[in-house]
């Protein structure tokens, strides 16, 4: 019986979780090596080795150890809106995330923050919250949305506040994230805090006592 080849999402979503580089990332390359025969993706080197059968090959490198030799669709590459939302919501990948995640919070920077990270504990300032509006859960009621904008050392990355989270944070603060998720809209990682996560600030902007907010279980639409 012949296995089925993995397509080129799985092989994708595959390399970003054992190597902490983003899918999108990863096919903006495959594009460049094949204009340019080679590209690089953070720690990873992409060469294209040629054309069969209207199949690019690439072949995926670190240092000078092979990782992964696959195929794509020429037509693929030329896709101007590829999205990339749901790769890494598949089964095989969802426990390979499971595998390499421990089952405790871990304090994170966020360049290493990858699609579909669970208990992810993070400190960071915020500079921007922008502001809050109203809107219609899945449930049928309504609930108050704000997204804020946060950065580390490492880099920035959007944070979804919801409710009384809104009111807990406010720009130049100080706060530390617990027990949050990493999710994708629109080809762009954001950090969710879901029924169990909390954002503390630990100094604020101005004047200002520590607080902390968690989520009422709210967080059923897509933050925009």
């Amino acid at each position: 019986m012949k296995h089925k080849k993995p397509s080129i999402s799985e092989n994708l979503a595959s390399l970003s979780v054992q190597y902490g580089v983003y899918p999108a990332e990863l096919f903006q390359s495959l594009v460049k090596a094949k204009e340019n025969k080679k590209a690089q993706c953070q720690g990873l080197s992409v060469e294209y080795r040629g054309s069969v059968d209207g199949e690019a090959i690439f072949l995926i490198k670190q240092e000078n150890n092979v990782l992964v030799q696959f195929r794509v669709p020429e037509e693929t590459l030329l896709e101007k809106e590829m999205t990339f939302d749901n790769w890494m919501n598949s089964d095989k990948i969802q426990r390979q995330i499971a595998k390499q995640n421990p089952a405790e919070p871990m304090s994170f920077s966020i360049k290493d923050l990858r699609h579909g990270m669970k208990k992810v504990n993070l400190g960071a300032k915020v500079l921007q919250v922008e502001e809050p509006r109203m809107v219609h859960t899945q449930f049928g009621n309504s609930a108050l949305l704000a997204n804020a904008i946060i950065e580390d050392e490492t880099g920035k990355i959007k944070l979804c506040l919801w409710d009384q989270q809104v009111k807990a944070v406010s720009t130049g603060d100080e706060i530390q994230i617990s027990n949050a998720s990493v999710a994708t809209f629109k080809g762009e990682k954001q950090l969710r805090l879901g029924k169990t996560g909390a954002v503390t600030v630990t100094q604020p902007g101005n004047s200002g006592t520590k607080t902390q907010a968690k989520t009422e279980s709210k967080e059923k639409v897509i933050c925009a």
